[in-house]
């Protein structure tokens, strides 16, 4: 597999630093309030290349924080005359609703809190200090950036350019501008733990570098986020970690595209700013998954309701496909295969190749997708209550595969067969008793639910379409 490591700006093949295992770091949330549609993205993206890590064997590590003490937080507890655990506390609980409705593969998922690691970041802190990569001015310690000499080395950026320029809070506190804090001293109303610089609490970056340190090692294997992470937040992780550790943090650095909403920035003051529960009253969160893995991860994506349209048609046309070889394995036989029923079972190999190609190729989730409706629409054109019962099953087994991969087609359907042949009964009883309004409600009804009647010489039949 070949992945974009933002690092050196090229496609690297990924070679874990254990054979079959990989360690992942995702930044997640900072819970004082619902993650919006651009803090899915990533999310979801990252969540869909450790599926497919799983799918291909390897045994995933996989780490998503959660930021429980920051500004944000604190001004939101104080406006709602609480305190940050609970704001914090009510939005992790939110995050896992939203995770269930976006499908992430949660049960593996480990979702430490920067307030559980508040030992360990003191420790951290006071080996950069040792090493003279750090200073205490008065309660607040920052990393000296002079100590490092590859500073920008991930985003790029060039040092000068960014001192003398109004891209930096002028604190006179600080030896150089861009030096950041890495311990905060306690204002008044606010959570505080004790420390050798005296009462404070952590900096933003250093809680990621310390939580991917103790639960994954002083390197892993991928560290990712949105593209806007780059700088600061993970260039100041490369920097004191690799300060500390002197060893890389992270192989490979993975970042998605942004997010616009109809060709703007998401902004409140613009009123386009929408939530996964704002998106969820108009469209069910699987379509809003689909729409996120519709293109490249690292090209930027636009959120607009027709596009969104579309692809909840697409995404029906796919569970048709599910349905109709659910359909099909029920009603077909056993038999040997002949020449064109093994031709078949080459076509589908092919869309699978397909699929697979297509993922090692950096994660191209938008190509794996045509791959998947090539597959249906072969399938519905070529397979047949004739066609061999292993065709089928074989088929829908890899549709199914690969779709678990991308975290789609998981859901089940809404009516069962017990209940379309109840229907169907009380459908043929309602026409003998020449009832044909109540005959034609129930068959309106079940074509709605995806069912479609055919009335023959032999009875009725029926198909999911």
């Amino acid at each position: 597999m070949k992945l974009f490591n933002t690092l050196t700006r090229k496609k690297e093949k990924f070679i874990p630093i254990e054979d079959g295992k990989v360690t992942m770091y995702v930044c997640g949330p900072t819970v004082y309030d619902y993650i919006h549609v651009g803090n899915a993205r990533p999310l979801v993206v990252f969540d869909t290349l450790r599926r497919y890590f799983i799918y291909k064997g390897y045994d995933v590590k996989y780490v998503v924080n959660f930021t429980d003490i920051d500004d944000k937080i604190i001004n939101k507890a104080n406006k709602e005359k609480t305190n940050a655990k609970e704001i914090a506390d009510k939005y992790i609980e939110a995050f896992i609703e939203d995770a269930k409705g976006l499908n992430l593969y949660e049960e593996k998922t480990v979702h430490p809190r920067a307030t559980e690691f508040i030992q360990p970041i003191i420790e951290f802190v006071e080996g950069l200090i040792e090493k003279g990569a750090a200073y205490n001015v008065d309660g607040n310690v920052y990393f000296d950036i002079n100590s490092t000499e590859d500073y920008g080395k991930l985003s790029k950026k060039n040092i000068d350019d960014l001192i003398s320029g109004a891209r930096v809070v002028v604190n006179d506190e600080k030896r150089n501008p861009l030096d950041f804090a890495l311990w905060k001293k306690a204002k008044e109303g606010e959570p505080w733990w004790d420390s050798p610089w005296g009462k404070g609490r952590p900096g933003w970056h250093i809680e990621c570098s310390v939580m991917a340190k103790t639960l994954l090692g002083d390197t892993i294997d991928i560290h990712a986020g949105g593209e806007d992470l780059q700088f600061p937040h993970h260039e100041n992780e490369i920097a004191q970690s690799e300060t500390l550790t002197e060893k890389p943090f992270a192989n490979y650095w993975l970042h998605n595209g942004m997010l616009t909403i109809e060709d703007q920035k998401m902004s409140k003051s613009l009123g386009n700013f929408f939530t996964v529960r704002d998106i969820q009253k108009e469209f069910d969160l699987e379509t809003l998954r689909f729409f996120l893995i519709s293109a490249h991860y690292r090209n930027p994506i636009n959120f607009n309701r027709d596009v969104m349209k579309q692809l909840e048609n697409g995404l029906e046309r796919l569970y048709n496909g599910k349905n109709n070889l659910e359909y099909l394995v029920d009603r077909t036989e056993d038999k040997a295969l002949d020449r064109e029923d093994r031709a078949l079972l080459k076509q589908i190999d092919i869309y699978k190749d397909n699929f697979t190609n297509s993922m090692e190729d950096d994660l191209n989730t938008a190509d794996a997708i045509a791959s998947l409706f090539d597959m249906v629409r072969y399938a519905n054109t070529n397979f047949s209550q004739r066609t061999p019962k292993y065709v089928v099953q074989y088929t829908y087994q890899v549709l199914m595969g690969l779709s678990k991969v991308l975290g789609i087609l998981s859901k089940e359907e809404k009516i069962l067969e017990n209940e379309i042949v109840k229907l169907i009964e009380k459908r043929t009883q309602a026409r003998k008793e020449k009832n044909y309004k109540l005959a034609d409600e129930i068959r309106d009804a079940l074509k709605e639910k995806g069912i479609l009647l055919e009335d023959t010489k032999e009875g009725v039949k029926w198909k999911r379409i």
